[in-house]
């Protein structure tokens, strides 16, 4: 059982990492993050077919890895 929920959790750390690195840059540059981040926070700037996707993904991947982690972690030091 441990072993079949590593190798899940290494498949989901991997699709995370991809995940992460097929979204596209949200912002340039410092004043590109402030600004940017405020725009995102208000919902001024809406996603939209493969960014909500990812964006949804990347949610869902970083939920999986959390709880595996924790699960996982239980199972190793039981």
């Amino acid at each position: 059982m441990e072993v079949a929920l590593k190798i899940i959790l290494v498949i989901a750390s991997l699709g995370l990492i991809a995940a992460v690195l097929l979204q596209p840059g949200k912002s340039a540059g410092l004043s590109g993050a402030i600004s940017g981040g405020a725009e995102h926070l208000f919902g001024k700037q809406k996603a939209r077919g493969l960014e909500l996707f990812l964006s949804r993904l990347t949610m869902v991947l970083a939920v999986v890895f959390f709880v595996l982690s924790v699960i996982v972690a239980y199972f190793v030091r039981a």
